[in-house]
């Protein structure tokens, strides 16, 4: 986190999990967060964490989704800060089911949540940070991107594997475009980790079944948000999987 300082820096998915340790990080490092999350109550959450602890947080509630509300989060950063000069694509999610159980109109929701936001959020936030140069791009891909044995054999997890596989592909491609402008552009690519939403149902397939996170990672636990978080090259997906 050496650089944050005074930084301005916009966290997307920030209502809970690795979104929420993400942003209190970066504040508690000295970072001013502009957090954008469809969950408003839990996005404030963030927000009075981080305030509580001094540091300086704006909630924007909206759906990434949508090209105005991906419009008005970085808007809003540049016209409170002046600029934006770090950008963490981190809104995903789930609807597991095995290929042939699969509704058409579930793969598209997982694919539209998964990469609709980064794309949106990115192609918003370029033109301000090529005007300045030297700024931070990072967004969350997984170590589902390459397959995850435990979603595979007990739920499915098609659609998500290639929502995340597509972040590195994006990744790839727009390090490239940006890097003449000074703006790098990475992927953190998190493996089980335990937050408000997946860590309880990874900790039962830990008691009770062979294919599960504790069984097929060397360190034999769950991550924790916090290491994802910290995890913070060009062009590059840092899988923080536990040595999966």
């Amino acid at each position: 986190m050496a650089g944050v300082r005074d930084r301005v820096a916009v966290v997307t998915g920030a209502a809970n999990g690795l979104g929420r340790e993400i942003a209190r990080l970066l504040a508690r490092e000295g970072a001013r967060v502009v957090l954008g999350d469809l969950e408003a109550a839990g996005l404030e959450q963030t927000v009075s964490a981080i305030t509580a602890a001094g540091g300086t947080a704006l909630a924007v509630t909206g759906d990434l989704t949508e090209e105005e509300s991906a419009r008005r989060l970085i808007d809003t950063c540049v016209d409170r800060f002046g600029r934006v000069e770090i950008l963490v694509n981190n809104v995903g999610g789930s609807r597991n089911a095995k290929i042939w159980e699969m509704q058409a109109e579930d793969w598209d929701f997982v694919l539209r949540l998964n990469l609709r936001p980064t794309f949106l959020c990115t192609r918003t936030a370029a033109p301000h940070m090529m005007r300045h140069g030297h700024r931070r791009i990072v967004c969350m891909s997984s170590g589902a991107r390459e397959g995850t044995p435990w979603t595979a054999y007990y739920q499915g997890g098609s659609a998500y594997s290639a929502a995340k596989a597509g972040v590195h592909g994006f990744v790839r491609d727009v390090a490239l475009e940006l890097a003449e402008h000074g703006i790098n552009v990475n992927a953190v690519a998190p493996g089980p980790i335990d937050t408000e939403r997946v860590g309880a149902g990874l900790r039962r397939l830990n008691e009770t079944v062979e294919y599960s996170p504790n069984h097929r990672t060397p360190l034999r636990r769950l991550g924790q948000p916090l290491e994802v978080a910290h995890a913070y090259v060009t062009g590059h997906t840092l899988a923080v999987t536990g040595g999966r």
